[in-house]
């Protein structure tokens, strides 16, 4: 299965999401915030497939994570969960194109399938 790097700075979210990761058989690395899933990426870009990053975040945001791990690994694939899509589809963002937008609220069963599909494209 995938390789995951997770991003979410809300911490019973993050945990939910990993386990449900794990769960369905992904490897699932979580940090806190941005500037942990960089550091974390750039120490370890090897041994990731997929980021699965909040784009609403303290310090680093996702889209500049994204942005960030897509030009040290341009076959990364990336994903964003967010409650506010319409920012990672705004045409003046800096967001990866290719990337895969969730919006919140969504079922675990829905994140694990976009995962499956995301990691199949």
């Amino acid at each position: 299965m995938a390789k995951i790097l997770l991003a979410e700075d809300d911490g019973s979210m993050r945990d939910f999401l990993a386990k449900a990761l794990k769960r369905a058989g992904h490897e699932v690395t979580a940090c806190a915030d941005g500037d942990e899933g960089l550091s974390v990426f750039e120490a370890n870009q090897d041994n990731f497939d997929l980021l699965l990053t909040d784009i609403v975040m303290p310090g680093i945001d996702g889209i500049e994570l994204a942005r960030r791990a897509a030009e040290l690994a341009p076959s990364l694939k990336i994903m964003f969960i967010t409650g506010f899509a319409a920012v990672a589809l705004s045409p003046g963002s800096s967001a990866p194109t290719n990337a895969k937008v969730l919006s919140k609220p969504f079922h675990l069963r829905e994140l694990v399938d976009e995962v499956d599909r995301v990691m199949a494209a």
